[in-house]
């Protein structure tokens, strides 16, 4: 009787053990579930399986396979405790052993344990890999003898998504006892935890890739808008692309520093992809800007330089004088006078044509001048003005190349980038996406447009954009209206601008300070541009608080 009772007791102490240790793996693959549906960082997603799944079965090792283009399973990640093995996902060695292919010989490759679970979809489990002879573990078996190690116990359990897709292998090696620490086959019930867990990993990668490929999708298509915009314009191709590219320099050197009236602003990853999305469409709307007001180099320019017209009118108008002197109408002197102011004229409007000096009052009463000074002979025999009304307007503008009309279809760009924006359904990581693309034309005293909008009332990213905007336009060297600016001299505009308001004042010193610009340069200024900067000379620059 007594013997029954300690049997009974000893039972029960057993069942209380093996109750623990169900309940404290029932608990592991519950939390892994929750933190696998939550995970977004695939590296990080991976090695939670691993880990997962070694503790599940108390596996000394494990390997993630990937089924990539149906065709091979390349190593995602390889953990060995004994060996002190880590590679590949987040935190291990990239330098992963070599891709197995499904196919040997023309044949399915059933001989490698792994891809036979892909071709089956079925859980493999080997007591000793040493005495099997269903499969090829002669590399196995190579690799042991060289690091001392003797991989005996495989489970290799096939990833099927919801779909019944396999997309993957999870291989553990050597399941160790708890209580002696040798090496043992895997039992029924880690299997069937190997099977729940690679389950569950299988919906979150094959989520995780969706929505990274979705993601690509998405950056594809806005490659796509941009480079529309580009080809549209060769002049100013790489805009959309540099832009971006300053915005995120200047934010990170902002979540850098540690002082001063920004010291509160940082930026997490997602932060910063919204940002990146951001300053990638910050132009989108150009699409629809037509193309000889973006690509206009000159005053006259349209579809084609005008002053062709002027220059051909010029020979008509010498013609009709040179008739004039021959029929008797003229003098010599008068021809010669006339002929000499004619071609001073001429002169005068290609050099007002460039665009690239201010037109004073009297400049622009000369052009006006010489609208009504001479007169040339229409196909229609009609006697026209040497200039039209329109291209008076042009040649009389103040600065620039543009009439006060085209600057506004300019400037509707960003009206039209907000609307196209507004249109997408944009999910929560991406909401502040239109807010930092459509402000960046604004200025800090409310100035700007399209909503004249004050530093108060942008964020600290549409500042940004709003400065990188401004530096990549004066330092582009694809423009065909301008000159590219050296650094010193781009600096000493955007101070002026600092001053007046233009740009945000904090910001522009951490620019200065943290020598964003030099960075920028060396990446994307030519040689020439990148002349020595004292700073001690931008105006309105005041070192940052430290």
């Amino acid at each position: 009787m007594i013997e029954w009772q300690r049997f009974f007791t000893a039972m029960s102490f057993e069942m209380t053990e093996y109750d623990k240790l169900q309940s404290a793996n029932l608990t592991l693959l519950l939390e892994a579930g929750v933190a696998l549906s939550g995970e977004k960082d695939i590296d990080v997603l991976m090695e939670l399986i691993i880990t997962t799944s070694m503790k599940l079965t108390n596996a000394d090792g494990g390997t993630l396979y990937r089924l990539v283009d149906g065709q091979q399973l390349e190593f995602s990640i390889l953990h060995n405790r004994s060996l002190h093995v880590r590679m590949g996902g987040k935190s291990g060695r990239r330098d992963l052993p070599l891709p197995i292919p499904l196919l040997k010989q023309g044949a399915d490759n059933y001989s490698h344990v792994a891809c036979h679970a892909v071709l089956t979809g079925k859980t493999i489990n080997i007591p000793d890999a040493y005495l099997n002879e269903d499969y090829d573990f002669s590399g196995t078996r190579a690799s042991d003898a060289k690091l001392g190690y003797r991989s005996q116990s495989f489970l290799s359990v096939p990833l099927k998504n919801n779909d019944s897709d396999i997309i993957g292998v999870l291989q553990l090696i050597n399941a160790q006892d708890p209580v002696t620490g040798q090496v043992i086959a895997f039992s029924p019930t880690a299997s069937q935890y190997a099977e729940a867990l690679a389950s569950q990993a299988a919906v979150a990668l094959t989520n995780r890739m969706l929505m990274d490929q979705m993601a690509a999708l998405f950056e594809s298509f806005i490659g796509l808008v941009n480079h529309a915009i580009d080809d549209k314009s060769p002049y100013t191709g790489g805009h959309c692309g540099r832009v971006p590219e300053l915005t995120m320099m200047l934010a990170e050197a902002i979540d850098r520093y540690p002082a001063g009236p920004l010291s509160d602003f940082c930026m997490n990853d997602a932060d910063r992809y919204e940002l990146k999305i951001a300053g990638l469409l910050h132009d989108c709307g150009k699409i629809t800007t037509p193309i000889h007001i973006v690509d206009k180099a000159t005053k006259l320019q349209t579809l084609f330089d005008r002053i062709a017209l002027i220059d051909h009118r010029q020979v008509i108008v010498a013609r009709d004088l040179e008739i004039g002197l021959l029929k008797g109408q003229i003098d010599q002197k008068e021809h010669d006078a006339v002929l000499a102011e004619l071609a001073s004229d001429c002169d005068f409007l290609r050099h007002s044509n460039i665009g690239t000096e201010f037109m004073r009052p009297e400049a622009v009463q000369r052009v006006q001048d010489i609208a009504q000074r001479y007169s040339w002979l229409a196909h229609d025999g009609s006697r026209q003005p040497f200039l039209s009304a329109d291209e008076v307007l042009n040649l009389s503008i103040n600065a620039g190349t543009l009439t006060a009309d085209e600057r506004a279809i300019i400037n509707r760009h960003i009206e039209v980038t907000i609307t196209m924006l507004e249109k997408l359904p944009w999910p929560k990581h991406l909401r502040n996406v239109i807010e930092y693309a459509g402000s960046h034309h604004e200025r800090m005293d409310g100035r700007g447009y399209p909503r004249g909008l004050t530093r108060d009332q942008m964020p600290v990213q549409a500042r940004c954009m709003a400065i990188a905007d401004v530096f990549e336009a004066l330092t582009a060297s694809d423009r065909p209206y301008k000159t590219a600016k050296t650094l010193s001299e781009a600096l000493q505009i955007m101070g002026r601008m600092r001053l007046n308001q233009h740009l945000d004042p904090d910001i522009f010193d951490i620019f200065i300070w943290e020598k964003v610009y030099e960075t920028y340069a060396q990446r994307f200024l030519d040689p020439e541009q990148i002349d020595a900067v004292d700073v001690t000379t931008i105006p309105g620059y005041t070192a940052p608080i430290r």
